[in-house]
């Protein structure tokens, strides 16, 4: 389904792709399902399997990614027989083989985790925000996510010793420093690599969707109005529907046709759809 702002295909990702010219895309930020999850919606994946099902999507993503895009990817590994599973760090590996640059890693702190109790662990509060991309040099916008600098200069700024008004390299010998008079006179600053937001509070009528702060963020950060941002896992079309409210095109790809029509009504589109047919979407499950 194709209007100026939306594109949304109702079908596995994994054909639809296919469909893709390569070099299409300026952001990919999704959520695929989660080893073992969702199994009451998309049918769950074993964990010993997951790389080897992921694997034909990247190479995919790999190719309708802009040589100046970036790829997002929130995932988690879960707990099997007491130990954290390897296969988000195996995933990791076998893409960088395909040619993906693992470029950054973000953290998203869920500020409203439930709270809970297990024998050997504590409540889970956090996800991985994956950043891949195809070269070293790509579009990014660091200003557009610039935070208030804190009270902390209010007091620190004021008392500079004769260390802060020059570069202090780092005693270990990494190559990094700082100059903390950089800061003077400064009312933002570039934030930190760990994102602080609530999960989704409000019903969307999903089992995992994703908070619209989370794709607005790398949407700022990433793309300039007009860019395609696409999300293969659309689910209940968070990262679609915020990158058309930011003057993106938003392209999703959604299996279920329960979540497909959700969307749907969201983005009040009506025409036939390019993918509508059993033979693409089939039974067959994320």
């Amino acid at each position: 389904m194709y209007t100026s702002e939306a594109e949304i295909y109702l079908g596995d990702c994994r054909e639809v792709l296919k469909t893709f010219p390569e070099n299409s895309i300026d952001l990919i930020v999704t959520s695929p399902p989660y080893a073992d999850s969702r199994k009451k919606t998309y049918g769950g994946i074993h964990p010993n399997k997951y790389v080897e099902w992921f694997l034909p999507i990247s190479e995919e993503l790999l190719r309708v990614l802009k040589p100046t895009g970036t790829f997002i990817l929130n995932i988690k590994e879960k707990v099997v027989n007491g130990e954290r599973h390897t296969y988000v760090i195996e995933l990791i590996l076998e893409m960088r083989k395909q040619g993906w640059l693992w470029t950054e890693e973000f953290i998203w702190h869920k500020k409203n985790s439930y709270p809970g109790k297990w024998p050997n662990r504590f409540r889970d509060a956090w996800e991985r925000l994956l950043q891949f991309n195809k070269q070293k040099k790509f579009k990014m916008y660091q200003e557009r996510v610039m935070v208030p600098i804190g009270d902390w200069s209010k007091t620190r700024l004021q008392r500079l010793s004769e260390t802060d008004l020059r570069r202090d390299n780092s005693r270990v010998g990494s190559g990094f420093g700082k100059r903390v008079a950089n800061w003077l006179n400064r009312e933002y600053v570039y934030p930190t690599n760990v994102l602080h937001m609530a999960t989704q509070c409000t019903n969307k009528n999903h089992s995992a969707a994703f908070p619209d702060a989370l794709p607005e963020w790398f949407i700022k950060l990433f793309t300039d109005p007009g860019d395609s941002v696409l999300d293969p896992f659309m689910g209940s079309g968070t990262t679609v529907l915020v990158a058309r409210r930011m003057g993106r095109k938003g392209i999703g790809i959604e299996i279920k046709e329960e979540y497909y029509r959700m969307v749907e009504n969201a983005l009040n589109l009506k025409q036939p759809t390019l993918f509508e047919n059993k033979e693409l979407y089939g039974t067959n499950n994320y």
